[in-house]
């Protein structure tokens, strides 16, 4: 069902995609640094374990609340409106913020690492802001909303790590501090611009009667694994995700490894990667689906990340800037296009469990690949970037097998 007001619906999604992002990327520049070259005390050497190690925990902690609340609050949002849910979620995970800085100020590991969990539990509500762009349609076309909602999602990954990497100056706790401001800013917006019940009125998941953690039970996004045609199209998604985080997680490692760059020499660096993925989304994303189609996009766009983070590590520092540029082409290419595949062809199992179902593939490959990077970062940085590469070529190459097999497979596979 159409949304009244779409133009003003999707100004409103943006703007809250660009805040929301914003605030969850501020810290990635410092944590690095914090943990790598920082001060020894209870919280960068705590239980006398490397480094390394407990920062790859807490680069794990995040995303895996991410995974699990992403998995839920979007089908939730299928239940009980888009608006409600968000504005709640993101109350939750400015308290996550500021307990988060208050952790790092008592030198708390502990503390620090639950309070990223419960963060990440709640900023789970992505899926939401991917919803509401895909309820627009047909009044404005679902690839070219999500693909604006990803520009200002980008552009929160750049402002975010822009901001942290100054803001540390002050100390990480004022990071963390801002992260708490804009989230709340980003509730209020929501609250203030976005329409209330927006959801469509043939929801899987509405129905009367349900309880909360039976909602949770039968319509959280990871039940969508079980579905033939969702699972072969997933399975590219959470192996060209798995090198896409290998890359975000893991360049400030390798940048301070190789470089010894400092939290602002990491800031610019991203600064180059979102600033040419934000005008990618915008400005080419129409352009090559007239021309080429969605899925040759795809598959070009995930083979050329994987081969040049196999350059990557092989590059000298302004040779990166370089290689950082065309990645953000391959990132935002299938970022563009992807999702509108998924949501025009599973929307009848409600936008929000199938938008749900990507942010909780995101977040599972990020822990997969914190846990895992770190361990491989132990004999080097450049292991986990060309690990990376490897598994975008192998989703690149799971995706042309699909694609070259029948156009309507996951009807068939669909079908009930």
């Amino acid at each position: 069902m159409p949304i009244a007001n779409a133009k003003t619906t999707l100004v409103a999604v943006m703007a809250v995609t660009l805040i929301g992002t914003a605030g969850i990327a501020l810290p990635y520049p410092v944590l690095a640094p914090l943990f790598l070259d920082g001060p020894e005390n209870d919280l960068t050497r705590f239980m006398d374990m490397p480094p390394k190690l407990l920062l790859g925990i807490v680069l794990a902690l995040f995303p895996l609340g991410l995974l699990l609340g992403s998995s839920v609050v979007g089908a939730l949002s299928d239940q009980y409106g888009r608006r409600r849910t968000l504005v709640l979620t993101l109350v939750l995970a400015a308290a996550g913020y500021a307990l988060s800085a208050l952790a790092l100020s008592w030198n708390n590991f502990l503390l620090f690492a639950v309070a990223r969990f419960v963060t990440g539990l709640c900023e789970g509500n992505i899926a939401i802001a991917r919803a509401m762009a895909a309820d627009l349609h047909p009044v404005i076309d679902r690839t070219r909303a999500l693909s604006l909602a990803m520009a200002c999602a980008y552009a929160g990954w750049l402002l975010g790590p822009l901001s942290g990497g100054y803001l540390a100056v002050n100390g990480p706790e004022a990071v963390f501090w801002a992260g708490a401001l804009a989230v709340i800013t980003c509730a209020v917006l929501a609250q203030l611009l976005m329409p209330s019940d927006v959801m469509p009125t043939d929801s899987p998941a509405k129905s009367e009667g349900r309880t909360l953690m039976h909602l949770v039970r039968s319509q959280n996004s990871l039940t969508l694994w079980r579905e033939p045609a969702i699972r072969a199209l997933a399975l590219f998604n959470l192996l060209f995700c798995l090198g896409v985080n290998a890359f975000y997680e893991f360049y400030p490692f390798w940048l301070v490894e190789k470089f010894a760059y400092q939290s602002h020499q990491i800031a610019w660096n991203t600064v180059i990667v979102t600033g040419v993925m934000i005008a990618t989304s915008v400005l080419a994303i129409p352009a090559l689906k007239r021309r080429y189609g969605a899925e040759p996009v795809v598959f070009s766009g995930a083979a050329g990340l994987g081969i040049l983070l196999l350059l990557l590590p092989f590059s000298s520092a302004h040779g990166a800037a370089g290689l950082f540029a065309l990645m953000g082409v391959g990132i935002a290419t299938v970022n563009g296009f992807f999702p509108a595949i998924m949501s025009e062809r599973f929307e009848h199992y409600g936008q929000g469990r199938v938008m749900g179902l990507l942010t909780a593939n995101f977040c599972l490959t990020s822990t997969l690949i914190a846990l895992l990077g770190s361990g491989l970062a132990l004999l080097g940085s450049e292991w986990t970037l060309i690990l990376g590469g490897l598994l975008c070529l192998a989703g690149a190459g799971w995706f042309a097998m699909l694609h070259r097999a029948p156009d309507d497979w996951p009807t068939k596979a669909d079908a009930r």
